[in-house]
């Protein structure tokens, strides 16, 4: 993870310290969730901690971990990546939409991070994309994504600067936050769906999307397809992102 593996988290409860005033107006009729700062350390101790076996061990040892005000980024990763993904276990939060890629809640981290299983039928994709100063941990369940990273767009228009690009495996974790810069999800088979488990902390509502011919922006809301295994009421679902 180069530079990323020896940095940690810290969050503050106090929301409107951290945020401008006219994101917080915004959020008074939100949840208010617990907010990261990034620091960076030389070293840092981990939590003591048994490899997760199920998902359920995973969610309870993610749990754990969050209890601190303190996180190691590469814990998280390695956490993450250490379990083996068995469908039996997420199956029933792997909900798919024939039209687009769908998102679905699995927990809610006791207002430190969201926890969802992303699902990417044939050929579908994200928009680029910010992750409103949250941490983003992606581990593969299934199927393979390419993960396209782009520079954020200069004041001039053009064309966006593609920094980098992967392919990511199945069981290996990915990590963003926005200043490795934005990025873009695809499932490039039109064969195969794809199944991705997502970590976000702390939670948001909102996110920003980009056009790549021109970085113009757009601030969109983010919806869940379903929550806890159970289809979430349909005008709800459709998420502005995935346009």
């Amino acid at each position: 993870m180069n530079t990323v593996c020896c940095c940690i988290y810290q969050y503050k409860l106090n929301l409107e310290d951290q945020l401008g005033r006219e994101f917080c107006q915004f959020q008074a009729s939100q949840p208010k969730f617990v907010r990261p700062v990034l620091l960076c350390s030389a070293e840092m101790e981990q939590t003591s901690v048994v490899k997760p076996e199920t998902l359920d061990e995973l969610i309870e040892v993610l749990h754990k971990i969050f209890e601190s005000d303190h996180i190691n980024v590469e814990e998280v990763q390695n956490i993450m990546e250490s379990y083996e993904s068995n469908p039996l276990e997420w199956g029933k939060f792997a909900k798919f939409d024939p039209f687009r890629y769908t998102r679905n809640l699995v927990d809610e981290g006791n207002g430190k991070f969201n926890l969802m299983i992303l699902c990417w039928g044939e050929g579908h994709g994200s928009s680029i994309h910010d992750h409103s100063d949250s941490h983003c941990f992606m581990k593969l369940l299934q199927g393979q994504l390419k993960e396209t990273l782009f520079q954020w767009p200069e004041k001039s228009k053009g064309d966006m600067v593609q920094k980098s690009q992967r392919i990511l495996q199945e069981n290996k974790v990915a990590y963003i936050n926005d200043s490795l810069g934005l990025h873009r999800v695809e499932n490039g088979s039109h064969t195969e769906g794809a199944v991705s488990l997502h970590l976000y902390s702390p939670p948001f509502n909102t996110c920003q999307t980009f056009d790549q011919r021109t970085g113009h922006k757009n601030n969109v809301k983010m919806t869940f397809w379903s929550k806890y295994g159970e289809r979430t009421p349909f005008e709800t679902t459709v998420s502005q992102e995935n346009n």
